[in-house]
């Protein structure tokens, strides 16, 4: 039988070594697209510590939610990390609070520039333009310290504690997050939706074809809706069922349309709406053992899902399409879990929010990491998958005659995977480089000429 080492010797004298060789990949990357230029040039303000400029900062953020670290906290063995500052391309890596100061900082003076130079960046990577989807969802994020602006609401599973509550716009074709907003965790989703949706449709680059918006029960107000056929948009939000529309289920009549699905429809207007809207019911069986997350409607043996919608689709086809809505779901498990979006970093709510559109920016980077760079057997991969491939890689950095190169451990089973990223990031057009702002035009004297 096999035993480990009875006599093993450790020393600390290994050169160059490094667990973040794919670090190279996302440098070259943000090299290619031109992102910490534009930075640069779009988001100025004064600052303290000038041993870290402002793209330097925002990136010494961004590598840790795509490297897995979550806190702030825990980024301190990148300080001394001699091999990711040079594949990173920073002078070093700040200190915990030299990070936190410059997030309030940024917060205050830089985040206008950096929210509309992100929206830029979002519209160049729309795709096509004959049709967009708006998948509309909010989370709660819980807090256990005295953060500012932290309110105790609706919080399903940490009843009674404060929270912040985000509000996030998906497009539903590229999975892109196309509008987030933060808020106190008292605040209603339903109440600051129309602003979320005014932003929105405001960044759509013209022209823009048909819009679609899909919504949960949490989005089921007039208010909303009439904005959203104001716009001249088309929409499918679940109906909370209320008790007038509860006593019209039984009476309905159902219709087959798929194996153990039953369809109705009906017109019908709430009270305080003004007109009628046309609703749709999906009837299936109860099964014998429901999941805890079955949250529909049951009555008689039949669970129900109900639906507000101007959209002409026939009710089967309707179900399919707002269904797809779930992975707007996945991708917020996925903003809390894996970048770190529940990782309350200050007490300072503008800071606390800064931080929201950061991880927001680092989700969408990699979203367009995934679309442009990676091989399309990871193209619908998550993050923490993409880290296993592709980021977190055992190398060692050498300069033989001079040259910088990347030695990956032996062992490193996907290679070939890397390198394939590695050459298609090569190739690379710059997709979403911002021109730099023009100077003000000032009058020129010809006699001095």
């Amino acid at each position: 039988m096999p035993r480990g080492p009875r006599k093993l010797r450790v020393t600390a004298d290994g050169l160059g070594l490094t667990q973040f060789g794919g670090v190279a990949l996302i440098e070259q990357f943000f090299q290619r697209t031109g992102l910490r230029g534009a930075i640069s040039r779009h988001i100025r303000f004064r600052q303290r510590n000038n041993r870290y400029s402002i793209s330097e900062s925002l990136e010494a953020l961004l590598y840790p939610l795509i490297l897995g670290l979550g806190r702030i906290e825990t980024t301190e063995p990148l300080r001394y990390n001699g091999v990711f500052h040079y594949l990173a391309g920073l002078p070093g890596y700040p200190e915990a609070t030299s990070l936190r100061r410059f997030l309030q900082r940024f917060a205050r003076a830089g985040r206008r520039a950096f929210l509309k130079l992100h929206d830029t960046w979002r519209a160049g990577m729309i795709g096509q333009r004959g049709r967009v989807i708006f998948d509309l969802d909010s989370t709660v994020l819980t807090v256990y310290g005295q953060q500012e602006r932290a309110q105790v609401g609706y919080n399903p599973k940490k009843r009674g504690r404060p929270s912040y509550l985000p509000l996030l716009c998906f497009e539903g074709r590229t999975q892109d997050c196309w509008e987030g907003s933060y808020h106190s965790g008292n605040v209603s989703a339903s109440t600051v939706a129309i602003p979320l949706l005014q932003r929105a449709f405001a960044k759509l680059p013209e022209p823009t074809g048909q819009v679609r918006v899909r919504g949960d029960g949490a989005f089921f107000d007039h208010k909303i809706i009439e904005f959203i056929e104001e716009k001249g948009a088309f929409y499918a939000i679940v109906a909370r069922l209320t008790r007038p529309l509860k006593n019209r289920l039984p009476g309905l009549w159902y219709r087959r349309v798929s194996s153990g699905v039953w369809a109705a429809q009906f017109w019908y207007c709430p009270q305080g709406w003004p007109g009628p809207r046309r609703f749709v019911v999906i009837r299936r069986p109860v099964p014998e053992e429901p999941s805890a997350q079955l949250h529909l409607f049951q009555m008689g043996g039949y669970s129900y899902q109900l639906f507000v919608t101007n959209l002409t689709l026939t009710p089967l086809h309707l179900w399919r399409f707002y269904n797809q809505r779930a992975r707007a779901e996945l991708i917020i498990r996925e903003l809390k879990d894996a970048y770190a979006l529940g990782k309350i970093p200050t007490k300072d709510f503008l800071a606390n929010e800064a931080f929201f559109q950061i991880v927001l920016l680092a989700y969408n980077l990699l979203n367009w990491f995934k679309r442009l760079c990676v091989p399309a057997h990871l193209q619908r991969a998550t993050l923490q998958r993409l880290r296993q491939r592709l980021f977190l890689v055992p190398a060692q950095l050498v300069r033989p005659g001079g040259t910088p190169v990347l030695r990956i451990a032996p062992s490193y089973a996907f290679t070939k995977d890397f390198l394939a990223t590695l050459r298609r990031i090569q190739r690379l057009r710059p997709a979403f480089r911002v021109k730099p702002p023009q100077a003000p035009k000032t009058a020129v004297n010809r006699n001095r000429l």
